[in-house]
């Protein structure tokens, strides 16, 4: 038996010990809810290395705008995704205010026992609309995602963890072009049916209009409850607050966003920054939609960044 499998083995045998990280607390209910995911998909891309301590200050300063969700790192192999290579130096670095879940991406058993002896409690999962992509991103097909769900997912029901399902380039692939909203629905249930709390389906290259929204929309909600459906948008030529609006028009309440507008991805060529959680939050709160975060708290966190990523320097502090 390895370490890994040792010190995997000995969380599931000891399900009381805390490994959550996160404890329900009194709030005023939000109208909307905003997922950071800034630590994780914001920075994946970025080709200067970060140093730890500043990607726990973000996370740290992130923690304290009232966010409930932050996306905090990702347990992938090292080699390909060098930028978040201290995913657990990360984890076991920030400090984790109650009433904050800090998810982080596992994209196999690898990654989860990764997850676990860093005392995670919220994951993440990826799937993709796509065979092509699925193929590109993380090497295998669809279904074969779901594969690698499976194990993971046993070990995540066991410890009462919570999941969250991505369903990547659900408005438009890279490598395949046009997705059919059509083929959004049976990932959606497939990933409900693993026991995925939550799905998000992500416009990982920045393709969606308000057209393309509503008929994914449309095809997708008589699957799933409005509150477990959340979605993921990019900022490209200027779509992504109408898209937002045909998302709220539709009962839609969870959105992503990225501090800064940090973003991109290694395996979406040309794929932009996600919508920047200022911009949305701008927007939201100029709806009179409440969302419990602190727009100046979030330009602060923008700062424990600046000093590593130039273009920040135009944002103001």
């Amino acid at each position: 038996m390895s370490r890994h499998d040792h010190g995997l083995n000995e969380a599931v045998e000891n399900p009381s010990r805390d490994l959550n990280g996160f404890v329900p607390i009194a709030r005023q209910e939000n109208d909307v809810t905003i997922v950071e995911v800034g630590p994780r998909d914001g920075l994946q891309n970025e080709a200067i290395p970060i140093p730890t301590v500043a990607k726990i200050a973000f996370v740290d300063a992130l923690s304290s705008a009232g966010l409930t969700v932050i996306e905090a790192t990702s347990f992938v192999n090292p080699a390909a995704v060098p930028q978040l290579a201290d995913a657990d130096e990360v984890m076991r670095g920030i400090n984790r205010l109650p009433g904050i879940r800090y998810l982080v991406l596992v994209p196999n058993y690898r990654g989860l026992e990764r997850a676990l002896l860093a005392n995670v409690g919220a994951l993440a999962l990826f799937t993709a609309a796509t065979e092509e992509f699925a193929a590109a991103n993380v090497g295998t097909t669809i279904s074969g995602t779901f594969d690698r769900f499976e194990r993971v997912m046993d070990v995540a029901r066991q410890r009462g963890m919570w999941v969250r399902g991505y369903v990547s380039v659900a408005f438009g692939c890279p490598y395949a072009g046009s997705v059919s909203a059509s083929s959004i629905p049976p990932i959606v249930e497939r990933l409900l049916a693993l026991g995925c709390d939550e799905i998000c389906l992500a416009d990982t290259i920045g393709k969606a209009s308000p057209t393309e929204v509503t008929d994914v929309l449309t095809a997708v909600l008589p699957s799933i409850a409005r509150d477990r459906i959340a979605l993921h948008f990019h900022d490209t030529a200027g779509m992504a607050l109408s898209n937002i609006e045909v998302a709220l028009n539709r009962g839609v309440r969870i959105f992503d966003s990225a501090a800064g507008g940090l973003g991109g991805c290694p395996f979406a060529p040309g794929a932009p920054g996600n919508l920047s959680t200022e911009l949305l939050l701008a927007h939201l709160h100029g709806l009179g939609l409440r969302t419990g975060v602190d727009e100046d708290r979030i330009a602060s966190a923008v700062g424990a960044l600046r000093p590593f990523i130039p273009r920040l320097a135009q944002i103001a502090s």
